[in-house]
């Protein structure tokens, strides 16, 4: 799998993940996935997230009938992430979805996960559908963070 700056994800000379990490990750946000609750859009997505700790945390989708109540998966999972260690860094991220196209993390969520998450930080995203897996870095979904009042 080749990353967004053309290397290798395990031979970028970089604190890289393995392989069987990435595999492990990405299970994860698929798995977490069935447990969706998306009544009205019925857009299941699944997430996973490896702190620098090592531990994987997984979130996924809660829609509310007044749709500004519903929390996304990324979410979910990083707030279950700073429930369990406090403030952590993230090492990578997952995200899974049933949709054609990988789906990429809304707005908010990747506002959201700027706090946690480095730009070298890998993301995979991941249809369920026809098995395709895209890796970008954050830095790529979201350049450009607000960060400071």
């Amino acid at each position: 799998m080749e990353c967004d700056n053309n290397c290798s994800c395990c031979e970028c000379g970089k604190d890289c993940l393995k392989a069987d990490m990435i595999d492990r990750l990405i299970d994860e946000a698929k798995k977490v996935l069935e447990n969706a609750y998306a009544p009205f859009s019925n857009f299941r997505v699944g997430a996973a997230i490896l702190t620098e700790s090592g531990n994987i945390y997984r979130g996924c989708n809660v829609e509310d009938a007044s749709y500004g109540g519903t929390i996304c998966a990324e979410r979910t999972a990083a707030v279950s992430c700073i429930a369990a260690e406090g403030y952590v860094k993230f090492k990578a991220i997952a995200v899974a979805s049933e949709s054609e196209d990988p789906a990429h993390p809304c707005g908010i969520c990747r506002q959201f996960l700027s706090q946690f998450a480095g730009p070298e930080v890998p993301v995979f995203i991941v249809s369920t559908k026809n098995s395709q897996i895209k890796m970008v870095s954050f830095g790529t979904l979201m350049p450009y963070t607000f960060t400071k009042f």
